[in-house]
């Protein structure tokens, strides 16, 4: 998560430099669009890493409450 702060950052600062910049705005622009990307692409990861592990919890905890045969 913390990569995602500092590409959300990043793209942050391209935007704000790219208001100031015009010789240089799509360039910065584009680079901003890229940050924004691979903190998109770190959640993604992040959140399919959390979702695999409570699925695994979840079937680890069901082998437990079966019901025994009687």
């Amino acid at each position: 998560m913390e990569n995602v702060r500092r590409y959300r950052a990043l793209a942050s600062l391209c935007r704000q430099q790219a208001a100031y910049r015009p010789l240089q705005n799509w360039e910065l622009l584009g680079q901003a669009e890229h940050f924004e990307y691979l903190a998109e692409v770190e959640l993604k990861a992040h959140f399919d890493a959390c979702n695999a592990q409570h699925d695994k919890d979840a079937v680890g905890a069901s082998a437990w409450e079966r019901p025994a045969a009687a």
